[in-house]
């Protein structure tokens, strides 16, 4: 029969029973704290890997709108650019009508060419209204030319149409016209503007395309031509 524990033996056998359960305690949190660890280094890399992509992300998203602010600016400059050589050319056409426009001065001094010039505008005007009379507006100062011009006006629209008409000479143009005159036929509800500002006007649209090429070559934007 076994007997009971002395007190020694009682102290013994609790030391024993203590030290296991700090045994296993013990190892119970170096289980715990390695897996503490692993789920640690686990989620750690998991955020490292979500800000690498995040800033990955954010410099793509970066990267493109510096890329579309460059290209903005780029276009911006280049229509700047284009823009510039428009008015600079616009500005050289100005300058060369301009001179166009001075000179036909110089034409009106010439009584006898400008008299034959007077003489065909009223007769281009004549065929143009086909009227038994035609009222002819001048400057003040090129009023009896004009009446000359007129009469033989008459004679060769008449030889051209077979026709006859009356021509009346008034002088009404305005002082900066440089010439020419204005044919009013049809009881004064047409009018054929004859003047030299007129016929340049004209002159240019006609010929602005064609002034443009030999200026400044072809239009690189423009595909097609008529």
């Amino acid at each position: 029969m076994s007997r009971p524990m002395n007190d020694d033996e009682v102290l013994t056998e609790m030391k024993k029973m203590v030290a296991f359960i700090k045994q296993e305690a013990m190892e119970k949190a170096r289980e715990i704290q390695v897996k503490a660890d692993e789920e640690f280094a686990i989620e750690k890399a998991k955020i490292v890997r979500q800000e690498a992509q995040n800033i990955e992300a954010t410099y793509e998203k970066k990267k493109k709108q510096a890329s579309v602010a460059q290209k903005i600016e780029q276009s911006n400059q280049t229509n700047k650019s284009r823009l510039r050589v428009l008015q600079t050319r616009e500005q050289h056409l100005d300058s060369l009508f301009d001179g166009a426009r001075q000179r036909l001065t110089d034409l009106t001094k010439d009584q006898a060419k400008y008299g034959e010039l007077l003489k065909s505008l009223i007769v281009q005007g004549l065929l143009q209204l086909m009227e038994e009379k035609v009222v002819v507006t001048a400057r003040s100062s090129d009023v009896e030319l004009v009446k000359k011009a007129a009469g033989e006006a008459e004679a060769a629209y008449k030889d051209k149409s077979g026709r006859s008409t009356k021509i009346e000479v008034k002088e009404g143009l305005q002082k900066d016209c440089h010439g020419g005159v204005i044919l009013t036929g049809h009881g004064g509800r047409i009018n054929i503007n004859q003047t030299l500002d007129e016929r340049l006007r004209l002159l240019e649209d006609r010929m602005l395309p064609e002034i443009r090429m030999d200026l400044f070559g072809p239009n690189e934007n423009r595909k097609f031509y008529t």
